[in-house]
């Protein structure tokens, strides 16, 4: 059964030494994040599931002790899924995973065992929230940790360059994330969600399957849009 979740954004500029001289300008995204933490080792899951997207067509599992590293990105950084080594897998984080590992190493996570589940950015609709059904029904108190940006089509200097749609569209999964609205969040159009970029839509997704008659109330913590790219941090509890 699922007893909360956070929702927060993965640009690998979360990581000071990745923005380096921009790193303020996330500052307070960082810190939500820390909150949105904080309210899932309040939950004291049994087992804590990080969600993230994966540029493919199914979903991929990583067991705790997973590597990643940021060294793509020009830092000589490494992280690890969760505090033991456990049996890692052979592929290393992506990079959504990676952001987590680092978030749950900065506010020392030891609540509960830490997996990871990459969840393929054309996954249908259903097929998401079955995995996150699948997800809640696994472990007595389940806890989630969802990895996922917003559109990144909000200005001309965007990845994405900008979109008319992508502002209100980023307000729809603000308040649906902010409310915990789970209906909402399972009508998310695939196809819209992939036109402005928005990497959380399958992960989102997993949430709101997950969420199905638990019956969890929402926060949001912190919406914004640095650099075009909608960032997102609730909670669900």
């Amino acid at each position: 059964m699922l007893v909360a979740a956070a929702v927060c954004p993965c640009p690998p500029l979360l990581v000071p030494g990745v923005a380096a001289g921009a790193a303020p300008e996330l500052d307070a995204a960082r810190a939500a994040c820390t909150d949105a933490l904080g309210v899932l080792a309040a939950a004291r899951p049994g087992r804590l599931v990080v969600v993230g997207p994966v540029e493919s067509a199914g979903s991929e599992t990583y067991p705790e002790g997973t590597r990643g590293s940021f060294r793509g990105f020009g830092v000589d950084l490494d992280v690890r899924l969760g505090p033991d080594e456990g049996t890692p897998a052979e592929r290393p984080l992506p990079y959504a995973l990676a952001v987590a590992a680092w978030l749950l190493e900065r506010t020392g996570w030891s609540g509960a065992p830490v997996e990871g589940l990459g969840v393929g950015d054309r996954l249908a609709s259903e097929r998401c929230a079955g995995i996150g059904r699948d997800l809640a029904a696994g472990a007595e108190r389940v806890a989630l940790l969802v990895m996922g940006d917003a559109s990144a089509c909000r200005t001309l200097q965007a990845p994405g360059y900008l979109d008319e749609r992508a502002a209100p569209f980023d307000a729809e999964v603000a308040r649906a994330l902010g409310t915990a609205d789970v209906a909402a969040l399972t009508a998310l159009d695939p196809g819209l969600a992939g036109e402005l970029r928005a990497s959380g839509r399958a992960p989102w997704q997993v949430l709101a399957g997950a969420a199905e008659g638990a019956d969890l109330g929402g926060s949001l913590l912190y919406e914004d849009a640095p650099y075009g790219v909608g960032y997102i941090v609730a909670t669900w509890s």
